[in-house]
């Protein structure tokens, strides 16, 4: 009949096409880029030190086609947790609020007027020999045209010093808008918010980024969004976020700027006038977060018509001499393995591993994935088949050059300049840098095979997904437990 016709060629199509993702090609075909071609050294920009208004500044003289960038960094000092749990709402609503005698919408007229932007962020990253350990900072960035230096200082300087949290409805829009554009990243960009939850409970670091922009700080932000119809929760956010700013003037704080050579020192002596009345820096203990709660398996779910998934396994610091191995190691199971078994024959959008220093994680994720246990067992799998069978040297150093090229790749000018002074902040200097790639170069297939044995150990992997109730009904096998995002 027809209809066993189209079923007899379909099987045929699917056996010709799973024969073509086993095939290997001949690399001879194409150009040939090994080690030898690697350059020995990486170039990183250095600062000079200076004293700015009575605060340290790191100055990096680069050509930025006329722009000069200005960021204040300040530590965070001890925080209350509530406070904590705002800071990531904090950043996003201090900029677009007013400042001194300014209201939101003049304050918002002036920076469009001189500048090309003014941001703000907080970061936390664990130290390069203690993944337990880590420092906290956070960042007030503008940019503008050199001739507006002043007056981005002068704004800056506003900004930090005089906030105004007393816009009550201009709030409650921030908070509106924040919601709406943390709810469209769950699709978005779903794996990165499964690995950042899967790798939560193993380091304080990535505990406290799930909570301040990953799952569990989206459901909270649902919370204060639905919360802020009362007009007293409403007043309760302002006088926390005001708070909040208060701790934050009192914290250490220095400057980086960003500009060329003869930029500079104009930028210097209008921040030295500015920052003459700054407030004073009370000293007090630096913030440091708590401890990360431990392994666990979880599955958030939501209205999704796919999945995303993630395992996470506790590793090594950047400094640990099993770190590049592991970095190689990802590169290696998501160009030889994991691309082939997730997007081409599982049907995700996409998948692979990474490694994070940060958190001393190797994480697995799948993109968009109409699979879910499935997918979860292909990680399992990927382990298998580094350490069951012999791979070629070209696909190692394929890895290796991958991940050379990612490091080697270069930024703009205040780019470049930027990475160096926060690196430099958390124990990234440029010699660190520079030592971390060599040992990037010196991997070796046996140094992938031990490491993916030593801890990519199937007991120890935390599991987290994003998915429907629907779906995850039907894999009870896998035991996870259900948090309703």
């Amino acid at each position: 009949s027809l209809t066993a016709r189209l079923q007899d060629i379909r099987v045929e199509q699917a056996k010709a096409l799973l024969a073509r993702q086993n095939q290997q090609d001949d690399p001879d075909v194409l150009p040939c880029v090994t080690l030898a071609d690697v350059p020995a050294e990486l170039s990183i920009p250095s600062g000079e030190e200076h004293q700015v208004g009575g605060m340290p500044a790191t100055c990096f003289a680069r050509g930025t086609n006329g722009l000069v960038y200005q960021q204040l960094v300040v530590d965070l000092p001890a925080l209350d947790t509530e406070l904590v749990e705002l800071l990531p709402l904090y950043t996003e609503i201090l900029p677009e609020v007013g400042f001194g005698e300014l209201d939101y919408l003049q304050a918002q007229g002036l920076q469009a007027a001189v500048t090309g932007g003014i941001g703000a962020n907080a970061a936390i990253r664990g130290t390069v020999n203690d993944v337990q350990q880590d420092r906290t900072v956070f960042t007030l960035s503008g940019k503008a045209l050199s001739r507006n230096h002043a007056q981005l200082g002068e704004l800056m300087h506003g900004i930090f010093t005089s906030a105004r949290f007393d816009e009550l409805a201009r709030i409650r829009e921030l908070v509106a808008q924040e919601r709406m554009y943390r709810e469209q990243r769950v699709t978005q960009a779903g794996h990165a918010l499964a690995m950042a939850a899967a790798s939560s409970g193993l380091a304080p670091n990535a505990a406290l980024q799930h909570r301040w922009s990953g799952l569990a700080g989206i459901k909270a932000l649902k919370a204060l969004d639905d919360s802020l119809d009362e007009a007293s929760a409403l007043q309760a956010l302002a006088e926390k976020l005001a708070a909040l700013h208060q701790q934050l003037l009192a914290a250490p704080r220095q400057l980086l700027l960003v500009g060329e050579e003869e930029q500079l020192p104009p930028m210097r002596e209008a921040l030295t006038t500015q920052w003459a009345d700054s407030p004073a820096v009370v000293a007090g203990k630096a913030f440091a977060a708590p401890a990360a709660p431990g392994q666990l398996n979880q599955a958030w779910t939501t209205s999704t018509q796919v999945n995303f998934c993630a395992k996470a396994y506790p590793c090594v610091p950047a400094e640990h001499q099993d770190a590049p191995a592991l970095t190689v190691l990802a590169a290696f199971l998501r160009n030889n393995y994991l691309h082939r078994a997730i997007r081409e024959q599982g049907g995700a959008y996409g998948g692979g591993a990474s490694f994070d220093a940060d958190s001393g994680a190797f994480r697995f994720y799948s993109y968009r994935d109409p699979r879910l246990g499935e997918t979860l067992a292909d990680f399992d799998q990927s382990v298998q088949w580094v350490l069951e069978n012999q791979h070629e040297w070209r696909l190692v150093e394929e890895a290796i050059l991958g991940i050379v090229s990612s490091i080697d790749k270069p930024g703009s000018p205040a780019g470049e300049a930027k990475k160096t002074f926060h690196g430099t902040l958390h124990g990234r200097t440029p010699e660190q840098r520079r030592r971390y790639r060599a040992r990037i170069l010196a991997v070796r297939e046996a140094d992938l095979k031990r490491v993916a044995e030593t801890y990519l150990k199937p007991n120890q992997a935390s599991t987290a997904v994003i998915t429907d109730a629907h779906t995850l009904e039907k894999h009870p096998e896998l035991g996870l437990e259900r948090v309703k995002l």
